[in-house]
């Protein structure tokens, strides 16, 4: 865990470093309207230990220079509540917090982002998703439905003249709604904030 905090602040750190560039003029109308990416987090997939078995492919549009959308397929699973935070929270991990088996989730982001100042945004992240929970040998118990939100704060660089770009970024997540879990899941659950403060994140793409 602490390894992973290091990596985490070590890439902020390396983001913050680089030139932040305004973001795109009002005026400007030269600028890639389009693009494609994906998280870091991605490299969570070689965890040896409970990987997610995370994919997420972002596909945005710039409405303007200062208004972008983004529309996100994702699907991971996980064995502990969402309410843990997974980098800060050392019950993250703990046998006694494991669910008794693992939750599937699949679902499709709309996200919105305002630019306020260079390169510095505020998103709403909104993104339904339907679940299934499985039990420890892998076979399916039960289906669910949840609403989970992020409220990000983030930066956005441009690279290789614009042609790629980061956005490191710090979040708040908020589990609006879910049906009922699960005997053994709920009861686990309910210990813990429907919030997680602080919570990194790390996007990059590709204009065209």
């Amino acid at each position: 865990m602490q390894r992973k905090i290091l990596w985490i602040g070590f890439v902020l750190v390396l983001a913050g470093s680089l030139q932040v560039n305004a973001q795109y003029d009002k005026q400007d109308s030269t600028y890639k309207r389009w693009f494609v990416g994906s998280t870091i987090f991605l490299l969570g997939n070689l965890a040896s230990t409970n990987p997610p078995n995370f994919a997420q492919l972002n596909f945005g549009y710039r409405i303007t220079g200062k208004d972008v959308i983004t529309v996100e397929p994702k699907t991971w699973k996980y064995a502990w509540p969402n309410g843990i935070h997974p980098f800060f929270n050392k019950a993250y991990g703990k046998s006694e917090e494991k669910f008794p088996g693992y939750v599937r989730e699949y679902g499709i982001s709309l996200a919105y982002q305002r630019f306020f100042w260079k390169g510095l945004y505020a998103e709403l992240n909104v993104m339904p998703t339907l679940q299934t929970f499985g039990n420890d040998k892998g076979k399916k118990i039960d289906n669910g439905f949840q609403s989970f939100n992020t409220y990000r704060v983030g930066c956005h660089i441009k690279l290789f003249k614009d042609r790629f770009f980061i956005q490191p970024s710090i979040a708040i997540t908020h589990r609006a709604y879910h049906t009922k879990l699960p005997d053994g899941f709920k009861q686990l659950d309910d210990k813990w904030s429907k919030f997680v403060f602080g919570e990194p994140g790390f996007h990059f793409g590709f204009n065209f």
